[in-house]
């Protein structure tokens, strides 16, 4: 912990967003093999219904749950290079992708259940 000024003590938060899936493995095959995640971790050795995909220092909890269809939002920056690098990837396998508004122009990756992934357009 470090000091934050007299009387208070800063800590570090560490957060990872929980995107909940119909099939977890079907999700985490679309996070690995179209977006280049790779799997961090897979509850019971590969048989359970949550798992977490890594890219980087982005970090997304899968989580297979039937009485839940939430759909969430991930707002992830990357430098301008980053962004081309990563719109030559989605275009060579062939994931669809489309410019939105969301604050800022950006691109937009749905994953199979309609989580969303936004990448703003540096200026």
């Amino acid at each position: 912990m470090a000091e934050n000024g007299p009387g208070q003590t800063a800590h570090r938060w560490y957060a990872r967003p929980v995107f909940f899936v119909a099939d977890v493995n079907r999700a985490a095959r679309f996070y690995v093999d179209m977006l280049g995640f790779e799997k961090g971790w897979h509850e019971a050795d590969g048989a359970g219904t949550v798992c977490q995909v890594n890219h980087g220092e982005c970090e997304i909890i899968l989580c297979e749950d039937a009485t839940r269809s939430d759909k969430g939002r991930l707002f992830i920056e990357l430098t301008a290079e980053g962004l081309a690098d990563l719109r030559r990837e989605l275009a060579g396998r062939a994931v669809p992708t489309r410019e939105t508004w969301w604050g800022y122009d950006a691109l937009q990756v749905d994953d199979p259940d309609g989580n969303e992934l936004l990448f703003p357009t540096p200026d």
